[in-house]
């Protein structure tokens, strides 16, 4: 089993919105946050992305960068352009951005022109989903990281034109790319990142503790014991407790607890869920007990969530 793509097989894209901008320095454009991922790439010249508090990221030619948590971030020629905030800049242009329709522009000055291929990817299980809890704010994928395969660039590139003609069933297949792209970004993330990365993702890489991962992915529902767990990924307990939590995080137990509401919170978001099916599902035999670890990791019971999920139907 790979862990990995159990849980990528779970991230699917709900909607995209993709565009192409073309920016004549001097420019600078600043996008509020977003209820989605949204990602950048430049043809060109290179431009920078600032997101409050981090360091500016300077984007090379068909650099990649992914904005896992949809920050508010600036794009810009230059570090000292003041910003033109995304609205304004649509509004001046009589623009008016729609979330079915690609979005092609021109601004900025007469100078050196970079070609951006911009898209936002709306996950309906975003805020659940540990994969993308766990991504740092930006991720860059540097064009010439020998770990990043040369056929990205061009697989972005040919996503956003395809999304931009707009044929028959273009909003399902742009979907689908989508999710294609998004994993092809998150392998070259963590090719690129190697033994630098720790979180769950680089445990689930690592040979003796992906085996104990894909264990508990297999069978959540078992009475897992770090014993048993560390029996799996053939080390002793203690080396097994100081290495997963080196990597991961966090210790064995608390991720399996994680991994186990996540997987509860998908069935109570079905149609007809019962808590007590949902708490065995998960390997709580008292609903009692499933019902405290649910409310600690989501901050409210399992009936009130089910609750809001029907509505939400």
């Amino acid at each position: 089993m790979d862990p990995l793509s159990d849980v990528l097989s779970d991230l699917r894209a709900d909607a995209v919105v993709t565009g192409r901008f073309t920016f004549g320095a001097p420019w600078s454009l600043r996008k509020p946050a977003l209820d989605g991922a949204p990602f950048r790439m430049a043809m060109g010249e290179p431009f920078y992305l600032i997101v409050a508090g981090m360091t500016p990221v300077r984007v090379e030619p068909g650099d990649c960068v992914l904005l896992p948590h949809g920050h508010e971030h600036v794009m810009c020629s230059s570090l000292d352009e003041p910003p033109v905030v995304f609205e304004e800049m649509m509004s001046a242009q009589g623009i008016e951005p729609r979330l079915d329709t690609p979005l092609a522009f021109r601004a900025g000055g007469d100078g050196p022109v970079s070609d951006l291929y911009t898209g936002v990817v709306m996950f309906r299980d975003r805020v659940r989903n540990p994969l993308l809890a766990s991504l740092p704010p930006v991720i860059h994928i540097r064009a010439g990281d020998p770990a990043v395969p040369a056929l990205l660039t061009n697989t972005i590139a040919g996503f956003i034109e395809a999304s931009m003609q707009r044929g028959a069933g273009w909003r399902v297949v742009v979907a689908r790319l989508a999710d294609v792209l998004f994993v092809q970004i998150l392998r070259a993330y963590l090719e690129a990142s190697g033994s630098a990365s720790t979180h769950w993702l680089r445990g689930m890489t690592d040979p003796q503790l992906g085996r104990a991962i894909a264990s508990m992915h297999e069978a959540p529902q078992r009475p897992w014991t770090v014993e048993q767990l560390a029996a799996i990924a053939g080390m002793s307990r203690s080396k097994f407790c100081l290495r997963f939590r080196d990597l991961v995080g966090e210790s064995p137990m608390t991720y399996l607890t994680t991994h186990r509401m996540y997987l509860a919170a998908e069935r109570l978001s079905g149609a007809s869920a019962r808590i007590s099916d949902v708490a065995e599902a998960v390997g709580y035999a008292s609903e009692k007990a499933f019902t405290r670890a649910f409310r600690r990791c989501y901050g409210l019971p399992p009936r009130e969530y089910l609750r809001s999920c029907e509505l939400g139907h």
